[in-house]
């Protein structure tokens, strides 16, 4: 089955960078949207980048400026780049990809990866 295997979480302080990478394997026929979702203690998850199939790119306000969201479409991998990290930026992050597993399914469904920690200290 599909999965989506995420590492380059961890402790950082205010100010500094970290690069997130999140690499699905399986039965997959193409990648459409994927994305980076957060959630911190208390909080709902979060929209926090998206990237289409053909690049196009959108933010959450609160990282535009600071978060860089690519893709690699030969490698099936999405990053998250987070520079001048904040201690509010703290939360699990996670991975989120549409894949098309199957020719009968055109729009694909969602697949999540397993969540990151990200803490940044003041």
């Amino acid at each position: 089955q599909v999965q989506l295997v995420e590492s380059g979480g961890g402790l950082v302080q205010a100010g500094g960078s970290l690069r997130l990478s999140c690499a699905a394997s399986g039965p997959i026929i193409n990648i459409n949207a994927m994305g980076w979702f957060r959630q911190a203690p208390g909080k709902q998850r979060e929209l926090v980048a998206a990237i289409t199939s053909g690049g196009s790119t959108n933010y959450a306000d609160s990282v535009k400026g600071r978060f860089t969201i690519s893709r690699d479409n030969a490698k099936n991998t999405e990053y998250l780049q987070m520079n001048s990290l904040k201690p509010e930026d703290t939360a699990v992050y996670y991975c989120n990809a549409r894949i098309r597993t199957s020719i009968y399914n055109s729009a694909g469904q969602d697949y999540w990866g397993q969540g990151t920690q990200v803490t940044v200290s003041s």
